[in-house]
C-alpha cells in the first residue's frame, strides 16, 4: 500500500520518504513504531510528569527518584563494551543521563554517590574479571565497600556455557552489589555467545524498571540505526568479503599451518584500528555433518525451524551453517537427557556426577554424545531447538587499514588434534585452511576493541610478546607506525618452534628492523635447542633493559595465549620489575596494576 499526498497529512518528500521505509521493516519494527507514536502523543497531550506529582504519588516525605544512570563494563574483546555503550544511547533516547565507563576509569569512591547503577561484564578465562575490571572487582569484595542501601542496580552477565564458571564475574558483582544493600531494579540476565536477544530483553526490562520508578508507563526499545558514517553491517548483519589471498605462512617440513588470509571490505564501510578483531561466521565441516546425519538416520532435506522467528532451512544446511555441533556445554547434555531414555546419560547429567561430566563434555562433540547414549527417542527438530547457534570466531586483526585501504588481513593458526579416537579439527581455521579458495566470501564483522590499542602519542615506546599467531596485531602496530612516522621505540619479543619453518612474516620483521621501524627484536624458538626456549626466558636475559623502557613510560602488550604463555609473562614482568626496581614483591605487583590502570600495560589474551 503506497501512502499518497492526497489522502495524508504529509507532503510530498515526507510521503517518499516514508514509502521507501515502511516495506522495509519487519512486523516487529511495525508494532514497535505504532506503539511509539501513541506513546510520544499521550506524553504531549498529557505534558512532563512533574517531580511534586511523582511525590504525591509516593508520600510528601519520599525523595523524588533521580534520572542519572551510571553504567559500567568490564570487557576483554569489546562485546561487553558495545551493550554497555548502547544500553546508554538507549536509556539516553528515553529521557535519562547517563554516564558510560570502563570500570578501570571509575573512581570507586563515586560508587556511594550512584542511585542508579548498571553493570554489563563478561567473564574471562577460569571464571575470572576481565583485566579492566580487576580493581572495581578486587574494591567491591574488599573491606573498604561501602554500604549501597540507596543503590538500585541490575547486572548484564556475559559467558560461555561451555566453560565450569560460566557468566561468574557477573553473578558475583550481582551478589556482592545486594550483599551491600542494593535493590534490584531488574534482575540479572545470564548471556551465552549468543547474546543479542537477551541483552535486548534485559535493556527492556532495565528501562521498564527505571520507567516506573519514575512514575511512568514502560516503553518499548526499538533496535537503533546506523549513525552517519557507520557501516550497515555488524554482528548481526555480517559483511560477506571475498577473500583475495590464502598464503601457508609455515615452511615445507613445520608441524603447523597457519595461514595469512587477505579479505576485500570494499562496499562494506567497515572500518577498524590495530588491536581490533575481525569476527568470522564458519561453516561445519560438510563431512561430519554427513557422519551426524547417517548415525541418527535424519533426512538431510527435511525442513527444520532455526529460530524465534520461525525461519527454516533443509536439515543438512542448517547443521552445516547455522548450529554449533563441535562443542558440549552442560546445559547441552542436561535437554540432550530429555531425549533419551537411556540410563547412563541419566546417571552422568545427575547433581552427584558434576566432575564426570565435566571430564566427559572435555575434547568431545555432538555426534560422540549421539553415539554414546542410543537409543533417542526425539525427532531431528528435538535436537534442533537444543543447539547453540554458531558463534562467530574472532581473531586478531593483523594488517593496518591506513596501509591496506579495504582491505584486512587475518593470521589464522590450523586446530588439528586427536582426542577419544577420533581427530578433531577447528571449525574457523581448518575452513580456512582447507576449504576456502580466493574469490569465496566468508560472512565478517569488525569487532571493535578499546582495551588493546597503540598510545595515543607516537613517541611513547611500546614493548609487544606475540608468540604464534600472537604476533598478528603487532604486524597491524608496525604497518600503523610506519604510515605514521611515528618516532617511539619499538620492541618485539617472538617464539615459535622453528626458526627456519615457523619464523611468520619473516622478512616483514627483518625490513622494519633495518627501517628503524622496528627498534629491537628477540626471538625464541623453543624446539631448535636441547632445553625449550621461550619469549619470557627472553625477557629474563634482557631484564636490565626492558626496566629502563619501562621506567621511560613504555607501553606492555601480550597477545597469545592466556592459561600459559599470558600467565607466564605477566609473572616474569613482576619477577623483572622486583629485581631490576630493587622492590618487594607486592610492590612490584602495584607497580604493573598502576601500568594497567594507565592503559600501559594491555592484553589480547584467548
Amino acid at each position: 500500500m503506497q501512502l499518497q499526498v492526497i489522502n495524508s497529512p504529509f507532503n510530498q518528500e515526507q510521503a517518499e520518504l516514508l514509502n521507501r521505509l515502511l516495506p522495509t521493516l519487519t512486523e516487529s519494527q511495525k508494532v514497535w513504531l505504532s506503539g511509539y507514536l501513541a506513546a510520544s502523543q499521550t506524553a504531549t497531550a498529557a505534558g512532563t510528569p512533574s517531580v511534586p506529582t511523582q511525590e504525591a504519588q509516593v508520600g510528601s516525605t519520599a525523595q523524588p527518584i533521580s534520572k542519572d544512570v551510571t553504567i559500567l563494563y568490564g570487557s576483554q574483546t569489546g562485546n561487553a563494551q558495545g551493550l554497555a555503550e548502547k544500553a546508554g544511547k538507549t536509556l539516553e533516547g528515553n529521557g535519562f543521563n547517563v554516564t558510560v565507563s570502563s570500570m578501570s576509569d571509575f573512581k570507586p569512591n563515586n560508587l556511594k554517590k550512584v542511585e542508579n547503577l548498571l553493570i554489563v561484564v563478561s567473564t574471562h578465562g577460569e571464571g575470572d574479571p576481565p583485566d579492566n575490571a580487576l580493581s572495581f572487582h578486587e574494591f567491591l569484595h574488599g573491606r573498604r565497600a561501602p554500604k549501597l542501601d540507596n543503590l538500585r542496580y541490575s547486572v548484564l552477565a556475559l559467558g560461555d556455557s561451555s566453560y565450569e564458571f560460566f557468566c561468574k564475574t557477573g553473578k558475583d558483582f550481582d551478589q556482592r552489589l545486594e550483599e551491600l544493600g542494593g535493590k534490584r531494579l531488574y534482575d540479572r540476565v545470564d548471556c551465552d555467545l549468543d547474546y543479542d536477544e537477551p541483552a535486548a530483553e534485559w535493556i527492556q526490562g532495565v528501562l521498564s524498571g527505571l520507567s516506573e520508578a519514575q512514575g511512568g508507563a514502560a516503553v518499548s526499545v526499538a533496535a537503533a540505526a546506523p549513525q552517519a558514517g557507520e557501516s550497515a553491517y555488524s554482528r548481526t548483519n555480517p559483511f560477506k568479503a571475498e577473500v583475495l589471498e590464502s598464503i601457508n605462512l609455515n615452511g615445507r617440513g613445520s608441524n603447523k599451518e597457519t595461514r595469512h588470509l587477505e579479505i576485500s571490505l570494499e562496499g562494506s564501510g567497515l572500518t577498524y584500528e590495530p588491536g581490533d578483531s575481525l569476527g568470522v561466521y564458519p561453516q561445519n565441516d560438510p563431512e561430519l555433518v554427513d557422519l551426524l546425519l547417517e548415525e541418527m538416520k535424519w533426512n538431510p532435506e527435511e525442513n527444520v525451524t532455526i529460530n524465534k522467528q520461525g525461519e527454516s532451512l533443509a536439515l543438512r544446511e542448517a547443521l552445516i551453517s547455522h548450529f554449533e555441533i563441535t562443542v558440549l556445554t552442560k546445559p547441552l547434555v542436561e535437554q540432550a537427557a530429555k531425549l533419551s531414555e537411556n540410563q547412563e546419560l541419566q546417571e552422568l547429567v545427575s547433581p552427584d556426577n558434576v566432575e564426570k561430566l565435566k571430564a566427559y563434555l572435555d575434547g568431545r562433540d555432538f555426534l560422540d554424545l549421539v553415539r554414546d547414549f542410543a537409543p533417542w527417542k526425539g525427532t531431528a527438530q528435538d535436537f534442533i531447538s537444543i543447539l547453540r547457534k554458531m558463534p562467530a570466531r574472532l581473531y586478531s586483526i593483523s594488517s593496518s587499514l591506513a596501509a591496506n585501504p579495504d582491505e584486512v588481513h587475518l593470521t589464522i593458526g590450523a586446530v588439528r588434534y586427536e582426542a577419544h579416537g577420533r581427530e578433531r579439527k577447528g571449525v574457523c581455521s581448518i575452513l580456512c585452511a582447507e576449504r576456502l579458495q580466493p574469490g569465496d566470501t566468508l560472512p565478517v564483522y569488525v569487532q571493535h576493541n578499546q582495551n588493546f590499542k597503540l598510545p595515543a602519542n607516537p613517541d611513547t615506546p611500546i614493548i609487544m610478546v606475540g608468540p604464534g599467531t600472537g604476533i598478528a596485531p603487532f604486524r597491524a602496530f608496525m604497518q600503523e607506525r610506519e604510515e605514521m612516522g611515528a618516532e617511539g621505540k619499538s620492541w618485539l619479543f617472538f617464539g615459535d618452534q622453528h626458526f627456519v619453518t615457523d619464523f611468520l612474516y619473516q622478512t616483514e620483521w627483518q625490513k622494519w628492523l633495518k627501517d628503524g621501524v622496528l627498534t629491537k627484536m628477540d626471538v625464541a624458538f623453543s624446539r631448535d635447542s636441547d632445553e625449550k626456549v621461550y619469549v619470557q626466558h627472553r625477557m629474563l636475559e634482557q631484564s636490565k633493559e626492558l626496566f629502563e623502557w619501562l621506567q621511560e613510560g613504555a607501553a606492555v602488550y601480550i597477545c597469545g595465549d592466556e592459561k600459559n604463555m599470558a600467565h607466564d609473562v605477566h609473572n616474569v614482568l613482576i619477577d623483572i620489575i622486583e629485581k631490576e626496581g630493587g622492590m618487594s614483591r607486592e610492590q612490584a605487583e602495584v607497580y604493573l596494576a598502576d601500568m594497567q590502570q594507565q592503559k600501559r600495560y594491555q592484553r589480547d589474551v584467548y
